[in-house]
């Protein structure tokens, strides 16, 4: 799913600068595999401080052991966070400059994460009788109709806001404009979420 995520936004982000002249392929090309490499080092690495960190301490090789899964969102947060500082210095461009153009990349990326989550049966919702609820079981294994709250996240906080921020982000805003909205509307809908989440 990651790969897929990586190269839909490596396109995109070629679309996005062929229109605004402000970016050279050779920067696309350095921003996606900082952004990835953050994001995959990031994302391990923050699974195993949060979710796995008496057996990362015991053996960490096991932060090399990517077949047997674990991502953690924090984690790759604040990895892209140091990649993007990282590219910045090399490339020149101020922090803004750069998540203002990445901003309406993000959101696909997320609900490839989320549907992930779907396919390897993680973060379900609360036990539901909706007509939509999945017959799926919760951390300790007990199973029940739950919400699947992955999907949810996977429409709003992945296409809804990507075609908010899209659309959004075609006209020259002001710096940090277009990363400010992705920012209240990733709030917002993970806000709403929650509510029905485990």
């Amino acid at each position: 799913m990651y790969l897929l995520a990586f190269l839909i936004a490596y396109l995109l982000a070629k679309y996005r600068a062929n229109l605004s002249q402000d970016w050279s392929t050779k920067q696309i090309d350095d921003l996606i595999f900082y952004g990835a490499l953050g994001a995959v080092l990031g994302g391990r690495f923050g699974y195993m401080v949060f979710y796995s960190f008496p057996g990362f301490i015991a053996n960490p090789l096991i932060f090399l052991d990517f077949q047997n899964g674990g991502m953690s969102f924090h984690g790759g947060f604040l990895g892209v966070l140091l990649a993007m500082i990282l590219f910045n210095r090399k490339s020149k461009k101020s922090f803004f400059q750069t998540t203002d153009f990445i901003a309406p990349l993000v959101p696909l990326g997320l609900a490839f994460g989320r549907i992930g989550n779907y396919i390897n049966a993680e973060l379900w919702g609360k036990v539901t009788t909706n007509a939509w609820g999945v017959y799926a079981p919760d951390q300790s294994g007990m199973w029940a109709q739950r919400y699947p709250t992955q999907l949810f996240e996977a429409l709003l906080e992945g296409v809804v806001l990507f075609l908010i921020l899209w659309l959004f982000s075609q006209k020259n805003r002001p710096l940090m404009a277009t990363s400010s909205l992705f920012l209240i509307f990733y709030g917002f809908f993970r806000f709403i979420i929650e509510f029905i989440r485990v």
